[in-house]
Parts: C-alpha cells; sequence; structure tokens
C-alpha cells in the first residue's frame, strides 16, 4: 500500500505534471498559467504550506493552508482508486473544520466533497486571470 507522506523538493516535478495534466485534460479548465510556472509555485508554497503526497512517484497531492485549514490544491493521477480519501483523511486529522475551493463545473469534485462531509457554502467569481467560477465547500467535524 503506498504511504501518505510530506512531499520534498525532489517531489516538485512529479505534482506540478500531475496538475498539469488535469489541466490539459479538462476541456472547460483554461490554462492561464504556464506549466513551468505550476512548478515553481508548488516548490515556493512548500514551506509555507501542510502539503500531502500518496505514492513514491507521487499519485496524489494536497496542500492546505494550515492556519486558515482552507485546502488550496487537490489533484490525483487517477481519479477513482482511493488515494484522495487517503489525503483527505489525513488533512482531517485534528481538525474540527476545513474549507476548499471548487471549479463550479467541477462535478465529480463536489460528489466527492460532498462524500467526505463538505457542503456547499456560496458560489463566485475567481480572481483573474481565471474565469471559471468557484464554489467554496466547508467540512465540519
Amino acid at each position: 500500500m503506498m504511504e501518505v507522506r510530506r512531499p520534498t523538493q525532489e517531489d516538485v516535478p512529479a505534482i506540478a505534471a500531475i496538475i498539469n495534466a488535469w489541466i490539459d485534460e479538462t476541456p472547460w479548465m483554461d490554462r492561464d498559467v504556464p506549466p513551468e510556472e505550476i512548478e515553481a509555485m508548488i516548490g515556493k508554497g512548500m514551506p509555507q504550506r501542510e502539503m500531502w503526497v500518496l505514492g513514491d512517484p507521487v499519485e496524489a497531492y494536497l496542500s492546505c493552508e494550515a492556519e486558515a485549514n482552507h485546502i488550496w490544491g487537490f489533484y490525483c493521477a487517477t481519479p477513482g482508486q482511493g488515494h484522495g480519501k487517503r489525503l483527505m483523511n489525513k488533512v482531517k486529522e485534528g481538525r474540527d473544520f476545513l474549507s476548499l475551493n471548487t471549479h463550479v463545473p467541477n462535478s465529480g469534485a463536489q460528489r466527492f466533497y460532498k462524500r467526505e462531509g463538505f457542503k456547499p457554502v456560496k458560489e463566485f467569481d475567481p480572481d483573474p486571470p481565471s474565469t471559471i467560477r468557484e464554489l467554496r465547500m466547508e467540512w465540519t467535524r
């Protein structure tokens, strides 16, 4: 069984590859950030965020702003394998509240979050350059 672990800087390219593949394979998702910039953002954000990965090489990734209990990034290379649930269980440990934003057209993610106990709170327009409406969801133990 793959281990849930903290990523290292060596994992950054694999994490970025998962995110970039998702962007490129999602028809409604506009690419507003070049692939190399995504990799740089992950590497720069690693010291400031609570990050978890599954697998070596990385199969799934989650990034949480610990102080705000807000998930900023959550991607799986192979959805439907239980990887997301394992990462979500890990980030819920020791917490009574989490929030996240998901894209309104991302119905698959919303179904997963609802199964995990997240409830929709509000829709809102994204920060430019993104143009896809977002949905804030919250989980309370």
